[in-house]
């Protein structure tokens, strides 16, 4: 029998560039499934948000070149509390597993020290 589970992963980009956004992106993804074993025919939704320097590209658009196609995808804006991490991509994705699946949420490049409790995230 399948379980829903949720994963979270982030990522920190450089600028605001569209490319930079949507290889970080890509490669947090990529990190995601990689752990996770994760086949798009698992995934049942996917959330992003991108703080507020971040508006040069839609994060999900590297979702679907992933082969997220039929994956039902959001993009939104993260709360600009003040003093918070600039430049981060997050992203929580719903999706199916045994229930022995032990989910591994992944934290790439700066983003890293937003999880430092989570070390088999790093």
């Amino acid at each position: 029998m399948q379980r829903l589970f949720a994963l979270r992963g982030a990522t920190s980009v450089s600028s605001n560039d569209a490319g930079e956004i949507l290889a970080a992106t890509t490669a947090l993804l990529q990190a995601l499934v990689d752990r996770n074993r994760l086949a798009p025919e698992q995934v049942v939704s996917c959330i992003f948000t991108a703080t507020d320097d971040l508006d040069a590209e839609f994060p999900a658009v590297a979702a679907r070149s992933l082969g997220f196609e039929r994956v039902p995808l959001l993009c939104a804006r993260e709360m600009p509390v003040p003093g918070s991490m600039a430049r981060v991509i997050r992203v929580l994705i719903h999706y199916y597993a045994g229930p022995e699946h032990e989910p591994s949420h992944v934290y790439l490049g700066e983003a890293a020290a937003l999880r430092v409790d989570l070390q088999a995230a790093q």
